[in-house]
Parts: C-alpha cells; structure tokens; sequence
C-alpha cells in the first residue's frame, strides 16, 4: 500500500479528485472477449495508490458489452440490439465483479453505477447521480461507472465513453480527469501514417487548429477516437477539469504518468468550484424563491448549507434540482442555487429540523435544502 501509495504522487499531487476512462481496447484481450487480468490489477494498484494518499477516484469504464458476450458464447460480428442489451447486462456483473475483487486486494471498495444520458443532463437525475457519487466517495469507495447499455438504445446513448467521462467529471467536480488511450496523446499529424509527427505536450486552449489534428478511433473495439476525445477535453475544461490523453497498454499507466511519461495536459479554464458556480448563477432560470431568516443568512455567508429550520417560506412553482434564489425575509436576494424538494414538500418541511423530515414527509430526505456545493452567493 505504501508503494502504490508513494508511486502516485508526483505530477498527480496537485489533484484531489481523479476520473480515470479505461476503454475496451485497453482492458479486453486481443481476443474481444476475455479480461486483462494482470493489465486490470495493475491499473487497480495506482487507483488503490490514489486512494491511499488522500485522493478520491472514479472509473469510468468500457468492457461490459465484450465480457458479457463472452460468457454468453455470442457469434462473431455486429450484434442485434437487444443482444448488444443482453451482453450488456450479464458483462456488467462481470465487469463490477472483476473491479471489486482488484481494488479488494487493497482493502478499498468497489461501487457500481450505470448512467445515461439523462442521469447527467436533467437536473433532478443528476442531484440524484453526484449526490450517490459524492457519498461513495466520503465513505473512501471508488465509483465504478458505465453507461447503462442494458437498457439504453441508440437515440438516448452518449456512444462513447469520453463525453461520459467529460460529464461525470463535471458532474463530480472532479480536478482531473485521465483518459487511458491507444497512442501517447494529441498528435500534430496521424502518428500512424506521419513517422514525423509530433506529440502535444500541453494544450492550453482548443482552438480549432487544435481540432484539425483529431483522427478517427485507434481500434475494433474502440468506439471513440481523438475526436471524441477532443471533445470531452471541452467539456472538462469548460467545466473547470484538467485533462491529461495518456498511452494505456502499459502496466502501471497511472502511475508512468505521475512520474512524467508523454502525454498531452489539457488545462482548465477555472476551478471546478468556480465554473460550477458561473453555471449556477448565469446559466439557469430560476423557478421560484426560497425565503430564509437572517440567521440562515449569516450560515450561507459562513460557507454553511441551507437547511430548512432556516426557511421562512417558499414562493413559486419548482421541482426537486430546479433553480431558485435565496432570499431574506424581508430584504434583498442574495444568490440562488439548485433546491433539493418539489415545492410542495419544501413548503412542509420549512422551519423544521432535519431530523423531523422522514416523519413529516414520509422519507428519508435530504438534511440541506439547498447544498453548499449547489449554492452561489452574490458576493461570491
């Protein structure tokens, strides 16, 4: 443990929240149907590494589809699409498993989550999705996410595990997130085809002679390719997360890149923290108000989440993950932030104590009325 730990702590030091993409190209042999085993164990070392030094990680993976067609003995070539759903779901547990049991060799816990696009686009599905991400990660387990192919069909799917990364690093606030590739990086030109081309190191800004190098996907089973890479790295960074396109075949390939092996660093614009909040108070039309006492107001500006004992009352029509401003009874608006009740069980629970919300609403709900983390102040 003290290793791993040690062996993932360089260039990687100034990130506390990590997302790692490993595609099926990089974690299913040539076969396109069996585990990499020794491949996945050495992976889950550097994540076990991440761990032990005090950051938090996440995985978003590939591989279902292929092992599951696997253990389903399904013939070669393109599958059907409720065979494709089919393979989905036994590789799933296969996949969950095969993660559980790697990071369990160093005491750290495995949690599965399947996504779709909607889980990370509409409001109330997302609180719902970072809410269980950000738990996982309290309680020091690792997140294992993938797109839920069992049940998702071509018009609701992202395609490609990238842009899924790229949204659940954003979703996460995550600091950084790694995409394990086939090549080293960004090429200025085709490596394949260029013997002279030349790997970026850095991007500051993609522009779009940056998006003019992007090529096509590197392998059979590989869905995405560098453009699909290109534009997860805008979502991300947008979002206020550094990415970094690293060669995955090694062992170890977090690891050789905390200790400085080529690769292309694509900076963020802002912090997660900051590009959170200009998203929360420029880009989202608030639903309603929520009208709190000055004591709640002076909690707020102390960096405290809103609670409902310090709601006075709720004005509009919204829904649970809607946006709403932050009012004090009496004055003047002083932020807004995403509310984690419909307007009719906020109302309920309005100037009562957190503890009295299951017996008054009949669930277990949310202690915050408004999270810290879905909140921006005025003066902020």
């Amino acid at each position: 443990m003290t290793t791993a730990a040690a062996a993932t702590a360089d260039l990687l030091t100034p990130y506390r929240r990590v997302v790692v993409k490993i595609g099926s190209s990089l974690l299913i042999e040539d076969d396109g149907v069996s585990l990499r085993q020794g491949w996945l164990d050495a992976l889950c070392d550097d994540i076990a590494g991440l761990v032990a030094a005090g950051r938090e990680a996440m995985v978003v993976s590939s591989g279902a589809i292929a092992l599951g067609r696997g253990v389903l003995n399904l013939s070669a070539g393109p599958l059907r699409l409720e065979e494709s759903q089919a393979a989905a779901a036994v590789g799933q547990v296969a996949l969950a498993g095969a993660y559980a049991r790697s990071l369990g060799r160093h005491g750290v816990t495995a949690g599965q989550i399947l996504l779709t696009v909607g889980d990370t686009e509409e409001r109330r599905r997302y609180l719902n999705a970072r809410s269980t991400v950000a738990t996982l990660l309290g309680l020091c387990a690792v997140p294992v996410i993938n797109e839920n192919d069992s049940v998702a069909t071509a018009e609701i799917r992202y395609g490609d595990n990238d842009r899924l990364a790229a949204r659940v690093a954003t979703m996460a606030s995550a600091d950084l997130l790694i995409l394990l590739s086939d090549v080293a990086g960004l090429y200025d030109a085709p490596p394949a085809e260029n013997p002279d081309a030349r790997l970026l190191t850095r991007v500051e800004r993609i522009t779009p002679a940056i998006e003019a190098m992007a090529g096509d996907a590197g392998s059979d089973l590989s869905r995405g390719g560098m453009r699909t890479k290109l534009e997860a790295a805008k979502i991300a960074t947008a979002s206020g997360t550094a990415m970094v396109i690293a060669g995955g075949h090694d062992l170890h390939p977090i690891r050789r890149i905390a200790g400085g092996e080529d690769c292309t660093w694509f900076d963020a614009s802002a912090s997660p923290v900051t590009a959170r909040k200009r998203w929360i108070s420029g880009h989202l039309e608030t639903r309603g108000s929520v009208v709190i006492d000055e004591g709640a107001a002076r909690a707020l500006r102390a960096g405290k989440s809103l609670l409902p004992a310090g709601v006075r009352g709720v004005e509009g029509a919204f829904q649970r993950g809607d946006a709403v401003d932050i009012v004090v009874d009496g004055g003047a608006r002083i932020g807004r932030g995403l509310v984690a009740y419909d307007t009719g069980d906020a109302t309920r629970i309005a100037g009562r104590n957190s503890r009295e919300i299951e017996a008054i609403l009949g669930f277990a709900g949310r202690a915050e009325m408004i999270h810290r983390d879905d909140m921006v102040l005025h003066d902020e």
